[in-house]
């Protein structure tokens, strides 16, 4: 009952989706502008064992690509909601997980497929990683959008409007990015604000992708990449589920 019902839920916004072109192409505008503009200005900068800039780039812009993307799934919540779409939802039969898990496997779907595009620029910019690391970097991203996307729906249903969802959003994902190091490896910086950096699940994500993309799998980054991203996943989920029963969505 439960797959059946996500299908249904999934098919009905993957649907939409499909049917607005410039949704998809646009939402890796700024990631693309990063690659196109940011990146060539990091060739030549010593990073070490990080690998070249392309390796250390590239990994942080497919996460920057779910955390912005997925953080602000919540608008179409509240424009479901000023349009009676949740309303009439509440009178279905429907499984609450799968009007929640519907939406957010839309949203994977639609930030992996993102990010395979995003990918391919790259390579074409110059980025060479191995087969396995760029599929690693495509799961971390599914997952990492899993999480935002729960998150973001969860407090789209608490809010009444968009003025006051944006703000919440904006004042998150700004400082989530800069402490996590999508733009240059935080160990860069000064001892305080690497260690500051651990307090974001997204640090432990981003190193694990860059060092799947210079092939390196069975490393410390990686398994508390995993475990982090498992973790931040499977609470989300609950937080979003909880939220959308309890609000009869």
């Amino acid at each position: 009952m439960l797959l059946h019902d996500t299908a249904l839920v999934f098919g009905r916004y993957a649907r939409q989706t499909l049917r607005s072109k410039f949704q998809i192409l646009f939402g890796i505008l700024m990631p693309l502008l990063y690659l196109l503009f940011f990146g060539p200005l990091l060739t030549g900068l010593p990073l070490g064992s990080a690998g070249d800039s392309w390796q250390v780039l590239v990994p942080g812009l497919l996460l920057q690509l779910g955390l912005f993307g997925a953080s602000f799934a919540g608008f179409a919540i509240i424009i479901d909601k000023s349009t009676g779409v949740v309303e009439r939802m509440r009178v279905t039969p429907v499984s609450r997980l799968a009007l929640l898990l519907g939406r957010v496997l839309r949203d994977a779907l639609l930030f992996t497929f993102q990010a395979v595009l995003l990918v391919l620029a790259a390579v074409v910019m110059g980025l060479r990683a191995p087969l396995p690391g760029v599929l690693i970097g495509f799961a971390f991203v599914g997952l990492l959008t899993v999480s935002l996307a729960s998150l973001s729906y969860a407090l789209a249903m608490k809010v009444g409007t968009p003025q006051e969802f944006g703000p919440v959003i904006n004042s998150l994902t700004m400082p989530s990015m800069l402490l996590s190091g999508l733009m240059l490896p935080m160990t860069l910086g000064p001892g305080w604000l690497d260690v500051l950096s651990h307090l974001t699940p997204f640090r432990y994500l981003v190193d694990a992708v860059r060092d799947a993309y210079v092939g390196s799998y069975a490393t410390a980054h990686m398994l508390y990449g995993v475990l982090v991203s498992l973790g931040f996943a499977a609470v989300a989920v609950t937080v979003g589920t909880r939220v959308f029963r309890r609000a009869g969505a």
